[in-house]
């Protein structure tokens, strides 16, 4: 029997036939990556149904995995009775049939429930002004009186504090942890009886918006369920007879901030999290009534059924569990066994403590990374912790007083955990304030970098032998913060607000020593994987930052555990920084890249460099140039010279907002800013997002406008910024952008401490590495800071060519663009047919020719 699955050379769950050639091979080499266990990176320009290949590929094999699983079962006895030569040959066959019934009933079994569940969701839908009557809340936590002190003491017995490491330092502590299995693989979620625990696809994305895209996706395509009657196990033919039509089992997972429905809780408190945690942590009394008890967890049981039943993106979670008077949180973490798709974001995926609470494991599974352009930053930022001088104190007053206050009722175990974290938040404060007190500058803003190493020593050697392991564990466990949070809240409360141990906190906020957990957690990394930065602010204050510079560190958590990972996006490009830095320990047979062209014809994208200007001045807007007015005045020449030639909206991007706005004022006082007026209607990207929608509305509609002689066509110009709202995300099709402008190079701040820090870190790395480079090229830290600068080039310039029959120019102002370097980090689609123009003319020339015929061929086309 063949155990290795064969790429498909169709797929047909694809609903658009026939696919793109470009489609087909992107879906054939996910499989294959799938199949082989590997870390795919694939680049797949938006347009070209990158999301849908991406579902349907994987699905595909997650159901043809299915079935071999299936055969495999089966062949397996059928080997196992072939080798009894005892029994009969009808005996034989009539096990085998017995096992194949059963097989059958334990999977129908589920899907009868599911399908139940959906014409009872179809009948509430059909149903006509229904009145849902919703149950009256009980009483929150906070009218518990403060003399009720038992439920402030701790849940948990801790372990005995133990002295193992006791004469350690913090830095070989952390060693000790990166030595002992550090991506062990989580526990796995309890399998209930009657679920069916199965393979998955957990499926990633920035933010909630971008997964709401993947249920009208889903919908698209029709699998087949296979028939395991025509199963024949002793066949070579993985190929499996097709039933009927059948949806994946997905489920939608999110924080309590997009699925809570409880209005009076949200009412009420600040931060979901601690509020609807305090709510369960509290007396019976006080218990959310959205959440069923034991005993009628049928009623969680029926919407887990519901979620899985069809598809649903958070809001119809929400809405389903409204009509049902369930919790959608703790429903779809119900639905996560039986689930064969998750969408999830990234900060609940790639955060160990999120995955735990969830009861996630990725061990076996595939795990797919849309929109992954921004994956390093991401992972680095929720790796990352701040604290700041006042929450340390504020936490360590509010420790001081529980220990009070409850000294005598504290267990041994209990009270030997919190004094060593007295201990070390005594030592940290002083530290923090040895600093604020020693030659820190008077000037506001001021701020120093260590190392994780200097900040140890800082500590003091009475601190060297503390175990930060046992303290993290034992406040992780115990859940101590909220108690001595919430027995701080009414202490306040009875002295009417007169006290500061919860100064400003609304019921219901984050605890500050959570602040501290995190902090903690931070510290017990290895010593080289981060930095450290302290701060004095406007207001005198200290500020306290660990900034992580090593990405592997957690993501390999992810690469260890899963079957496969997928890293997919619509502008990858540069590969190098994914391999360098977020892949390191990948070892290459087990790296798989794919870059694909464009759906649109060839001849539908023009992407050229203007290096010079009408005058032929070169144009090169670097740092040091920025308030250079003739350069500025060139630039303007440049662009009224395009809005003669640019049909419809033209999109411009500059490398920040201060850019923009030295252009805007040289250009409106040589009044340049008129002349672009009279030509096209002129909008400025608002730096509040509250503003976005509005300006979005009234550029589309003057890009649709017409003239006042009602002959020709209208038009705006956008000018945006680099990074910002209207860079990533936002789609300017068709005639929204017949031009796409990159108006220089946007290099980072090279003066940020943090992006030294991560230049300062790759350098080292790269020398203790050995590895020798090549000649002409440049440092580590050099190259990133260059990919930086590239990837927010591709995906400004990927806001234009959304769909097959677009077409578009992309303008690369600046000669810098001429540079091969530069240009190979262009995406693939682009960077491969660049025409660089060495005079003005000539740019002006090629662009005209190529607005001429296609206002020619749409002519033809009407």
């Amino acid at each position: 029997m063949a155990l290795v699955l064969p790429v498909p050379a169709d797929f047909p769950a694809f609903p658009y036939r026939p696919p793109y050639s470009i489609q087909v091979d992107l879906m054939r080499h996910l499989y294959e990556a799938i199949e082989q266990s590997k870390v795919a990176i694939i680049e797949s320009p938006t347009g070209t149904g990158k999301t849908l290949s991406l579902l349907c590929a994987s699905l595909s094999w997650l159901f043809d995995d299915k079935a071999r699983s299936m055969k495999g079962r089966l062949a397996a006895l059928e080997q196992s009775l072939a080798n009894n030569d005892n029994e009969p040959e009808w005996v034989l066959h009539q096990t085998i049939d017995r096992f194949r019934r059963e097989l059958l009933e334990n999977e129908s079994e589920f899907e009868q429930r599911l399908t139940k569940a959906k014409r009872k969701e179809a009948a509430r839908k059909m149903a006509q002004a229904r009145v849902t009557k919703k149950p009256k809340l009980m009483h929150h936590t906070s009218d518990i009186p403060v003399e009720d002190d038992d439920v402030f003491l701790p849940d948990v017995e801790p372990l005995a504090a133990s002295d193992e490491y006791s004469n350690l330092s913090l830095a070989a502590q952390s060693v000790i942890r990166k030595l002992k299995h550090p991506t062990a693989p989580l526990v796995a979620a309890a399998s209930e009886e009657g679920q069916s625990c199965c393979t998955k696809i957990f499926y990633a994305s920035r933010t909630h918006s971008q997964l709401a895209q993947l249920v009208p996706e889903l919908k698209k395509l029709a699998f087949l369920q296979p028939n395991l009657n025509d199963v024949s196990p002793g066949s070579d033919d993985t190929e499996i007879p097709e039933i009927k039509n059948t949806e994946p089992r997905m489920v939608a997972l999110a924080s309590r901030t997009h699925l809570c429905i409880n209005d009076e809780l949200r009412r009420k408190v600040k931060d979901l999290d601690e509020g609807c945690r305090e709510l369960l942590s509290g007396p019976k009394d006080t218990r959310c009534p959205y959440l069923p008890t034991t005993e009628d967890e049928g009623r969680m049981l029926d919407f887990r059924d519901e979620i899985l039943a069809s598809p649903k993106d958070i809001e119809d979670l929400v809405v389903t569990g409204k009509n049902l008077n369930v919790c959608p949180y703790f429903g779809s973490r119900k639905a996560i066994p039986q689930a064969q798709l998750v969408s999830l974001p990234y900060n609940l995926l790639l955060h160990r403590t999120a995955r735990e609470a969830l009861e996630i494991d990725v061990t076996d599974h595939v795990v797919i990374f849309d929109e992954a352009h921004n994956l390093i930053d991401t992972v680095l930022q929720l790796q990352s912790v701040t604290l700041s001088a006042a929450t340390l104190r504020t936490s360590l007053q509010q420790l001081s007083v529980y220990l009070q206050r409850f000294r005598t009722r504290l267990t041994s175990s209990h009270a030997i955990h919190l004094k060593r974290l007295v201990g070390f938040m005594r030592a940290f404060d002083e530290v923090l304030d040895a600093w604020r007190r020693g030659d820190v500058p008077t000037k506001d803003n001021w701020e120093e970098t260590m190392s994780v190493t200097d900040l140890i020593q800082k500590l003091g050697s009475k601190f060297d032998g503390v175990n930060l392991l046992e303290i993290l564990s034992y406040l992780r466990t115990s859940k101590i913060a909220r108690k001595i949070s919430r027995y701080s809240e009414k202490v306040a409360e009875v002295e009417k607000g007169s006290s500061s141990l919860a100064p400003d906190r609304k019921q219901g906020s984050t605890p500050p020593l959570h602040a501290v957990e995190s902090l903690l957690f931070a510290l017990t990394n290895d010593v080289d994987d981060g930095v450290v930065t302290l701060s004095l602010s406007a207001d005198r204050q200290v500020h306290f930052k660990y900034q992580h510079l090593n990405p592997s560190t957690y993501f390999n958590e992810i690469t260890n555990a899963a079957r496969c990972v997928i890293l997919a996006g619509g502008t990858m490009s540069p590969f190098a920084d994914f391999t360098t830095q977020l892949l390191p320990r990948i070892v290459p047979d087990r790296m798989s890249l794919f870059s694909c062209d464009h759906v649109v014809p060839a001849g539908n994208i023009q992407c050229i460099t203007i290096p010079k200007g009408p005058s032929g001045k070169e144009l090169e807007f670097k740092y040091n140039r920025k308030d250079d007015k003739s350069l500025l005045e060139e630039l303007g020449q440049v662009m009224f010279n395009l809005v003669n030639i640019v049909p419809a909206g033209m999109v411009v991007f500059f490398p920040s907002y201060a850019f923009l706005e030295k252009v805007k004022v040289a250009w409106k006082e040589n009044g340049l800013l008129m002349r672009l007026t009279a030509k096209k209607k002129l909008f400025f990207e608002p730096r509040d997002s509250a503003n976005v929608e509005s300006v979005l509305r009234e550029y589309y509609n003057a890009v649709h406008s017409t003239e006042v002689d009602g002959h020709s066509k209208g038009g705006a110009i956008m000018l945006a910024v680099v990074g910002a709202k209207l860079s990533e995300g936002l789609n300017f099709s068709d005639d929204l952008a017949r031009a796409v402008i990159l108006v220089g190079l946007p290099f980072a701040n090279l003066q940020s401490m943090e992006l030294k820090e991560r230049m300062k870190y790759l350098n080292a790395t790269e020398k203790s590495s050995g590895k020798q480079r090549n000649a002409g090229s440049k440092d580590a830290g050099s190259e990133m800071y260059e990919n930086l600068c590239m990837k927010a080039v591709n995906q400004s310039i990927g806001r234009a060519i959304r769909h097959r029959s677009d077409w578009s120019s992309l303008i690369l102002i600046d000669r810098r663009y001429d540079s091969p370097r530069i240009r190979s980090k262009l995406p693939h689609w682009i960077g491969k047919d660049v025409k660089m123009t060495q005079t003005f003319g000539n740019a002006v020339k090629t662009l005209s020719g190529f607005f001429r015929d296609k206002k020619d061929k749409t002519s033809v086309v009407l």
